[in-house]
């Protein structure tokens, strides 16, 4: 074997590379035809949303757990975002809106990373606009920072009445220093009838006054506040649980703490997260705590 792989020439190494690029095509073409099927079947059984949160974040770890080699897990992350997204959108066009009031260069770069050139993006300069738009539209995606509670206000207030769009996930899939669309991002969407991840639910809150114990009351529901902006009568937190806890726990936590009057909405969901960390030299997945 090793006078063989010594024998081995440029041209007989680019020739097997041609043969794989040529396989490589060869799925993806394949795959388009199983889309046409898939979006036929759907046709038969009434429709169906063309969106899968929950199965794109299964298939995103899967593909972060089994990858090895000299190929940078960034590029095969970014490939299999677009060939997911492009398909998505021969099955059903849409557009992404995206909340540039935080600076458009990460936010376009977030957007090309997860869903490629061939998906429009549609910039707003206020968080407002982007969630206007996607309740207008028939099926896009919106874009809003998670960080943006400071500067954009009570932005998920917006996403309380039923009908208002809501998050169906958290980009990125998975997390990691030094990724190359690392800003985390809610992705929002009219509301989906099938396929949502609940790994963790979010929940818009508005309470008459802030104590200096709500965090730990959140705390011991294993749940965080991710966002909080006055609104109405007193303050809005944007609160995120795991999937598991009910919206009556959150409620008794909150009054427990003495918040005063309070309402309570759920306003979406996404997957739990993955985070890289490092063990024994092996990079390695776990779901975020």
């Amino acid at each position: 074997m090793a006078a063989q792989n010594t024998a081995e020439t440029l041209s007989d190494l680019r020739t097997e590379i041609d043969r794989i690029d040529a396989g490589m095509h060869a799925l993806l073409m394949e795959r388009g035809e199983i889309i046409d099927r898939i979006i036929a079947a759907k046709a038969r059984q009434g429709g169906g949303s063309a969106f899968h949160p929950g199965r794109e974040a299964a298939m995103m770890r899967a593909l972060a757990e089994r990858h090895q080699g000299k190929l940078p897990l960034d590029t095969v992350e970014s490939i299999w975002r677009v060939i997911i997204s492009t398909f998505t959108f021969i099955q059903m066009n849409y557009s992404v809106h995206a909340d540039i009031s935080g600076g458009d260069p990460m936010m376009r770069d977030t957007a090309r990373f997860h869903f490629g050139f061939t998906v429009p993006y549609v910039m707003h300069n206020e968080a407002a606009g982007v969630i206007a738009a996607v309740a207008r539209s028939f099926g896009d995606l919106g874009m809003l920072r998670v960080d943006s509670g400071a500067t954009a206000g009570a932005w998920w207030m917006r996403l309380v009445d039923p009908a208002a769009p809501k998050v169906i996930a958290r980009l990125p899939f998975v997390e990691r220093p030094d990724h190359p669309a690392g800003i985390p991002v809610f992705v929002i969407a009219r509301p989906l009838a099938e396929a949502a991840a609940r790994g963790v639910v979010l929940h818009a809150v508005s309470v008459e006054r802030w104590r200096e114990n709500i965090p730990a009351a959140i705390a011991r529901l294993s749940g965080e506040i991710i966002g909080n902006a006055g609104h109405g009568f007193g303050l809005s937190l944007l609160i995120a649980l795991p999937g598991g806890v009910a919206a009556d726990e959150l409620r008794s936590a909150l009054a427990g703490a003495g918040v005063g009057e309070l309402r309570l909405a759920e306003i979406g969901s996404h997957a739990a997260r993955f985070e890289m960390a490092e063990r024994a030299g092996d990079e390695r997945y776990r779901a975020a705590e």
